[in-house]
Order: C-alpha cells, then sequence, then structure tokens
C-alpha cells in the first residue's frame, strides 16, 4: 500500500508534510526536522506526536511518496526492548 502524505502546498507542492498514513497508521507531524533536496525531489525528516522519527521523500517524476522509519526511532524501539528482557 502506498503511503499517503498530507501537506501544505504554498508556492509548490510537497512544501511542508502535515501527516501521514504509514502502515494503516496516521501520523501526526509534530516538527520537521531537517530538509534537503535530492535529484528525484524534496526529502524531510519529521518528528511525529509520538516522538517517532521518520524520513519523508517525494518523486517529483512518479509523483510518489516513500516513508521509511529513521533509524533513530528504531534504534529507541530496540533500546526499550532489551530493557524489558530481565
Amino acid at each position: 500500500m502506498e503511503p499517503i502524505v498530507e501537506c501544505y502546498s504554498g508556492h509548490t507542492y510537497a512544501q511542508e508534510p502535515r501527516a501521514f498514513v504509514w502502515h494503516g497508521q496516521r501520523h501526526v507531524v509534530q516538527a520537521v526536522e531537517r530538509t534537503w533536496r535530492a535529484p528525484e525531489g524534496p526529502h524531510f525528516l519529521v518528528r511525529t506526536k509520538d516522538g517517532d522519527f521518520f524520513e519523508l521523500a517525494y518523486d517529483e517524476a512518479e509523483d510518489e511518496w516513500s516513508v521509511s522509519e529513521h533509524l533513530t526511532t528504531a534504534m529507541s524501539r530496540a533500546a526499550s526492548s532489551n530493557q524489558n528482557t530481565f
């Protein structure tokens, strides 16, 4: 299933993501921590209201979004699951 990204679009499309649906769950963007431009289009490192980090990327030629869990969130989850193994 392709991710759905809700974004603010002022003078250009995909100017700033506001929320996204990933794996059937809606995530509200609390903050855009970093933005950069790759050859295929804009990328955003976002922090959700739950404190998780994701990278959102928009491929302008394909008109498609991709979402990936950022390493910070994955490491955080792994650390908390390791703490509960006693």
